[in-house]
């Protein structure tokens, strides 16, 4: 029930705003440079901040320090190439991995010149370094640098990108001491340009993070694990600045960029009570302090703009915080079955200004201000683990209830993007989500996979929007249903498919229209009174890998993916046009 910006997602600790190439069909991490990767969808870690909903938590590869290691993979759609190298054996060692699509290459064969003259591509770059200084310390260097562009021929094109870095020294006190002391730098950023010749415009923005942050692990005994820190990052915000020329005048129109500081500092436990019994609690504290140079526009009671103030570069204007309680509970019933529970409390001081469910490059992200109060959730979950035929099948069953404070959403007809008193725009109100989630899984055999399907709701009620009445959010999926199958047919050919389901997300459509004078004024529904098509798609997959010998360095698969079997029509966009009649 949560919108895309209640997710955090941590790539070497770094954020990342956008974590998706071409509208979504493919991630911005590359398989071959993932070490691991960890998701969290209630019980956040108390030294995790800043999102309500869920962590994910995605870490590089170190890079091979023994031999030289080389992955790489050409394709119709993408090609990509890793490399690790040891610089000094067992000391210093550097990975480097690129991808490129050139989906553009195939669009020179349409026959429409307008699809000849679009380009449609993406391509990145990890990097990343780890050097051994002594058996107590290590340095870890890693960047991330990745770019989409999007362009129909001379006349429009827009693209967008992350780019992070990350410096981690990582240090061992004594054997129940261990740290971890990082900087960081993520900024995401996106322009639009029309080159038109009569009129054209550029339109860009960005949002950029500076963050100090130190981790530390002590454990005292077995029975207790002790995690406690800080974190400190600075926020540069440029919602939007356009340049425009034509024939007649060049004008320039920009939204007030702003600065922001945010704060974090927590201590939890992992406390083994007995055998069967584990309790993990913390508490974070968090603070988000405003600070200039900015200009701020001062609202009366019907979110009309009266004046403004300007504040100097530094001066904090405006402070906010809160306790965040985190606790959790494992209890074992026996070698076959385990029951969950957990509480979290979560702020959240940054947004994202989007009236669409789809989600654009052009989502403009928005700190909590004196205009605009943080987000903050109270989520419970319960959950019911149990594993049948010797463990090689596992089941699940979760439920949870969410309950969401200053939820932000948009009075009708808002106008988000270069409005410089975009926050009069914003009404603000509570909402709830509450679901259940079933899971089977085979994990062992020449047949694996599992079968999943969620259950739930999410509603919101804000007395600005929608006469006041409860209406469901947008991100609202009443079913969710996963199936992945693989099968191994023997050690050289394996087969898999993946079908997914979900209902359509809701929407507000025009359902009439009126006619006063000259002017039509169209009807629409009540907020989110519709739905958009249900969304439903199957994959299918045949891999042969190579044949094995002892001695053989050089491993290669061939592999042959369909996307989408059945051709399936999912919408990601409706547009209603007036009938000629």
């Amino acid at each position: 029930g949560g919108s895309p910006d209640q997710n955090l997602i941590l790539f070497d600790e770094a954020t990342v705003y956008n974590a998706s190439h071409l509208m979504g069909f493919f991630s911005i991490f590359n398989n071959d440079a993932v070490k691991d990767m960890k998701i969290y969808k209630g019980d956040i870690p108390a030294q995790y901040g800043g999102r309500l909903s869920s962590l994910l938590d995605i870490r590089m590869k170190d890079g091979n320090q023994k031999n030289l290691e080389a992955t790489g993979g050409i394709g119709t759609i993408s090609s990509r190439l890793t490399l690790e190298v040891p610089v000094i054996e067992d000391k210093w060692s550097v990975l480097v991995a690129g991808r490129r699509t050139y989906a553009d290459l195939f669009l020179l064969l349409s026959s429409d010149e307008a699809l000849n003259a679009t380009k449609l591509y993406f391509y990145d770059l990890n990097l990343k370094t780890n050097y051994t200084i002594n058996e107590k310390d290590r340095i870890f260097v890693s960047g991330y640098f990745g770019r989409d562009a999007l362009k129909f021929g001379d006349s429009y094109s827009f693209d967008w990108g992350n780019y992070t870095l990350t410096t981690r020294w990582n240090h061992l006190f004594s054997e129940k001491l261990f740290s971890n002391f990082s900087f960081i730098y993520s900024k995401y950023d996106y322009k639009m340009e029309s080159g038109m010749e009569s009129i054209g415009f550029k339109w860009a923005s960005n949002l950029e993070d500076f963050k100090l942050k130190a981790d530390l692990n002590y454990y005292p005994n077995p029975r207790n694990s002790i995690k406690f820190g800080f974190e400190a990052i600075h926020h540069h915000f440029v919602p939007g600045k356009a340049t425009s020329s034509s024939d007649v005048a060049d004008i320039t129109i920009s939204t007030p960029q702003s600065y922001a500081m945010e704060y974090g500092i927590y201590l939890s436990n992992e406390h083994k009570l007995t055998e069967k019994l584990a309790l993990n609690y913390g508490l974070r504290g968090s603070m988000f302090q405003n600070m200039g140079s900015s200009t701020v526009y001062n609202f009366d009671n019907n979110y009309e703009a009266t004046d403004s103030t300007t504040y100097d570069r530094w001066e904090i204007f405006n402070t906010f915080s809160g306790l965040e309680p985190r606790a959790s509970l494992n209890y074992t019933l026996n070698s076959r079955s385990s029951f969950k529970a957990s509480y979290s409390r979560t702020f959240q001081y940054l947004h994202l200004a989007s009236n669409s469910t789809a989600g654009s490059p052009l989502d403009v992200w928005v700190p909590a201000s004196k205009n605009i109060a943080p987000q903050r959730a109270d989520q419970f979950a319960l959950g019911y683990f149990r594993n049948f035929l010797d463990d090689i099948l596992e089941t699940s069953v979760e439920v949870y209830y969410k309950n969401m404070y200053n939820q932000i959403d948009f009075k009708d007809f808002a106008t988000l993007n270069l409005n410089a008193q975009y926050e009069g725009e914003f009404r603000t109100g509570n909402a709830w989500a509450y679901g259940a989630e079933f899971l089977i899984r085979k994990q062992r055999g020449d047949f694996s996979g599992w079968i999943s399907y969620t259950l739930s709701k999410a509603e919101r009620k804000i007395s600005e929007v929608n006469e006041g009445k409860i209406y469901s959010s947008s991100y609202d999926r009443p079913h969710n249903v996963s199936i992945v199958g693989s099968y191994e047919l023997n050690k050289r050919w394996s087969f898999s498919a993946t079908w997914v389901y979900a209902s359509g997300s809701p929407v507000t459509f025009p359902t009439g229209r009126y006619e006063q004078g000259n002017m039509i004024v169209p009807i629409y529904s009540e907020r989110n009174g519709y739905r958009m098509p249900d969304y439903h798609r199957m994959d299918l997959s045949i891999t042969l890998k190579s044949k094995e010998k002892p001695d053989r360095r050089l491993k290669s698969e061939l592999n042959l993916s369909i996307y989408n079997v059945y051709n399936r029509h999912n919408a990601w966009m409706i547009n209603f046009s007036q009938d000629e009649n």
